[in-house]
């Protein structure tokens, strides 16, 4: 009997975005020549399978209707799109990106990569994969996993939302979203202090050792709160030297430091950003009244 599991070396929707993952690391490594990048412009466009079948990907990861029944019809829809793509040439061409990414990479960190809605992911590989051939309780529960994803509307921005987007289909306009994508990124992260810089550089390739993870936080927020205590107790204005303390009390709360979670929150991370920050403009305003003395 044919293997019906879930493999995410296949999952073309994950190979996407770990590549996605892959070029902001690059930008943020200031790499010149992201090698993630030429892949995902060559292998990707809109006359290729992987290409095709990426688009139905990311419609189904997308998506919202605000009942079951749309749900319902829409994924059908898809399924349909998703047999008119030429199969032989859909493997042959993951074959090779798969191939090219062992290449460059160490796959088992490539493939480590922490992804949002990966149960979405996984649930999609196994009905464009085993559509045909999945017992009744297999695709009765991954079908209602799309259901319930589909309907249910997230408010919440995350990271690799503001990456994945639907690409131009002319491929100059393609590459040129690319360039605008990465430029815009440059830009936004550049007045990142080094700290800042290392914390998102380690929740971008957030590898599946969590606990490595977590112990990097926790390390930085303990940096951070013996230096705001450091700050707090030179301050002169009590008002704010109050606000302060509260913060610093508030401090493992809020960064997680306490959590019971097996996972870091994404709240977490950019709350310690956010401290991170604080304590960037309490050391420009003690600088600058050691200048006045």
């Amino acid at each position: 009997m044919q293997n019906l599991r879930h493999n995410k070396l296949r999952n073309t929707g994950l190979l996407f975005e770990f590549l996605l993952r892959q070029i902001t690391a690059d930008v943020l490594n200031k790499e010149d020549n992201s090698k993630a990048l030429e892949m995902v412009k060559i292998r990707f466009n809109e006359n290729t399978q992987l290409g095709k079948e990426l688009a139905l990907y990311n419609i189904l990861l997308n998506k919202k209707f605000n009942s079951d029944r749309k749900a319902d019809y829409f994924i059908n829809e898809v399924l349909t799109e998703r047999i008119k793509i030429n199969n032989s040439d859909l493997k042959r061409e993951k074959y090779n990106l798969i191939k090219e990414i062992q290449s460059k990479y160490d796959l088992k960190s490539f493939l480590s990569t922490k992804v949002d809605n990966y149960k979405i992911y996984a649930s999609t590989y196994k009905l464009f994969e085993y559509s045909n051939i999945l017992n009744p309780d297999e695709k009765t529960e991954t079908f209602f996993n799309l259901v319930e994803h589909i309907t249910t509307i997230d408010n919440n921005l995350k990271l690799s939302d503001s990456i994945v987007s639907h690409l131009p289909d002319d491929e100059d306009l393609r590459l040129l979203t690319y360039k605008t994508l990465l430029e815009k990124f440059n830009n936004k992260y550049s007045k990142l202090s080094s700290v800042q810089k290392k914390l998102l550089r380690e929740y971008i390739n957030n590898i599946s050792n969590t606990n490595s993870f977590q112990d990097i936080l926790k390390e930085m927020v303990t940096n951070i709160k013996g230096q705001l205590k450091k700050y707090a107790g030179n301050l002169q204005d009590k008002v704010v030297k109050i606000k302060l303390q509260e913060s610093i009390r508030s401090i493992n709360k809020f960064c997680g430091v306490n959590s019971k979670s097996s996972t870091v929150k994404d709240l977490h991370v950019v709350q310690t950003m956010r401290y991170m920050e604080l304590l960037k403009e309490l050391k420009k305003s003690g600088n600058k009244n050691k200048k006045t003395l």
